[in-house]
């Protein structure tokens, strides 16, 4: 099922949350909302639902206008960060309430309760009560009780917060599994960027109710379109350097820091620039050397993360292979891989 935001505004009394959003989700895609709270995309996410009701432009599930419809009109399956499951009922009860209010029969309710029961492994679970289940447990209760209901659309607003690291991981797999066995169009929110791109076909970035950029995973990490969507993904994130543009070079005027940047980079002689260098390309093995004091460093398993701070005040950020013979307060001389830096005007916009 396509999903279609067709000029959407949302304003609660004088306040404008979001104006003129132009979005579409494809049949059978999971996209992410993704961005800091306050963005708006909990918004957008209650408005496709039917909790809101725009105050401008219309929503379209296919070529239905859904636009003034409630929510129990829409067919949408949503599942909270709190989860809402029914403290008093099983399992299997909380999974099948959606159809016992639409008057289904009890035998027919428990053929389609095993049935989804089996979808998402949850069986052996059904005679306990919430308060008897892990928190993936209920994670899954309550994706069971939004599919039940072969929903044309799946809404999911911060389905993981409440777990800790390990169920995260788990659930992140689980739910991507879910959503292609079943084909259903969905939509995700999160502030999560790890979420975001293991789980969905394509990420909006959101920031003051607008969508700054729309890609694929890998197309926004490798093509951000601004300093904003840059810093926003990427883990560890990418470090900004402030310096200027001096013969086909970025420059930190009074400091080593000279980094080669292409012909077409779209700049002037002497303009200022960001320049954007993520973690991995800021190793031992780079094409521009730079020298530097290692102010922090971190095991993360089969990786290290150091802070350097680089002669003249700038910090960058590295990442590499565990090694056991760089401590903090050590004087480094790494290089930058300047075919991986990311180049940037004074406003941020990518050049």
């Amino acid at each position: 099922m396509r999903i279609l935001l067709d000029n959407f505004s949302k304003s609660f009394g004088s306040t404008k949350v979001i104006e003129n959003m132009q979005l579409e989700v494809g049949s059978g895609e999971m996209l992410a909302l993704l961005g800091p709270s306050g963005c708006g995309k909990s918004t957008t996410l209650f408005a496709v639902c039917g909790i809101h009701r725009p105050t401008g432009g219309r929503i379209l599930f296919g070529d239905r206008d859904v636009t003034d419809l409630p929510s129990q009109a829409r067919n949408v399956g949503v599942v909270f960060q709190s989860y809402a499951l029914y403290p008093h009922m099983t399992v299997a009860e909380n999974i099948g309430f959606p159809l016992k209010v639409k008057g289904v029969a009890a035998a027919e309710i428990r053929k389609e309760v095993d049935r989804i029961a089996a979808l998402v492994q949850i069986g052996k679970l059904m005679d306990r009560k919430p308060a008897q289940l892990s928190g993936g447990q209920q994670q899954r209760v309550a994706l069971a009780r939004a599919l039940i209901r072969k929903p044309d659309v799946l809404l999911l607003d911060e389905p993981l917060a409440n777990l800790d690291a390990k169920l995260r991981l788990e659930m992140r797999s689980e739910i991507r599994r879910l959503q292609r066995e079943t084909g259903i169009t969905a939509i995700l929110v999160t502030h999560d960027q790890v979420e975001a791109m293991s789980m969905c076909d394509r990420i909006a970035i959101m920031k003051e109710g607008e969508i700054v950029q729309i890609a694929t995973p890998a197309a926004m990490y490798n093509d951000p379109k601004t300093a904003f969507v840059a810093g926003f993904l990427g883990n560890p994130p990418i470090t900004f350097l402030r310096g200027v543009l001096d013969k086909g070079a970025f420059t930190i005027p009074e400091s080593e820091i000279r980094v080669p940047l292409p012909g077409n980079v779209g700049a002037t002689e002497g303009a200022k620039l960001m320049l954007g260098v993520r973690p991995e390309h800021f190793t031992p093995a780079g094409d521009v050397t730079v020298s530097g004091k290692v102010t922090f460093a971190e095991t993360q398993g089969r990786e290290n993360l150091y802070d350097v701070a680089l002669a003249g005040g700038p910090l960058l950020r590295s990442i590499q292979p565990v090694r056991n013979d760089i401590h903090v307060g050590d004087d480094v001389r790494w290089a930058i891989d300047s075919r991986g830096v990311l180049v940037f005007d004074e406003n941020g916009r990518r050049l």
